[in-house]
């Protein structure tokens, strides 16, 4: 059963949760809805649900402003979705050459952050374009990052 599905509609995010879960949206824009969750009374995290822009011009950005939304980096917090930056060289294959300084920007907020990156279950790459071989694209867009805080408190999760 999954607790959340967050779906990308008309220029915005959308997010629905099962009626188990008790969620607050704390704040929301265009690539981003922040919200604190809570699935018994005992358990209370922060989840961010993103869907970075795809242009290298508001890339820098949005990941700065997601700086702003934890600033005491002991609290529990998870962000997952897709975050439209290759991080790394082997996480892409075909198409344009691999541009280290869109990475940057995302390695730069992890260490801010204080996050680290969950394994995801299955192939290296979450996107493709869906073409032949000589213009296949494959890339690992989607990530899930976690506070040390959330890890330790969600021991299992992938």
């Amino acid at each position: 059963m999954s607790l959340f599905m967050l779906k990308r509609i008309a220029g915005g995010l959308a997010l629905w949760w099962s009626s188990d879960v008790n969620v607050v949206v704390l704040k929301s824009g265009k690539n981003f809805i922040d919200t604190r969750v809570s699935c018994n009374e005992d358990e209370e995290w922060f989840m961010t649900f993103i869907y970075g822009p795809p242009y290298a011009d508001e890339k820098q950005g949005f990941w700065e402003s997601l700086s702003s939304l934890r600033i005491d980096n002991s609290e529990k917090w998870c962000l997952i979705g897709d975050s439209n930056i290759v991080a790394k060289l082997e996480e892409k294959q075909g198409g344009l050459p691999f541009d280290a300084s869109q990475a940057k920007w995302y390695y730069d907020f992890m260490n801010y952050s204080c996050l680290l990156e969950l394994p995801i279950k299955g192939g290296t790459f979450t996107w493709s374009n869906h073409r032949s071989e000589d213009e296949a694209i494959l890339e690992k867009l989607d990530r899930i990052l976690v506070s040390l805080e959330w890890s330790s408190s969600f021991p299992k999760a992938i």
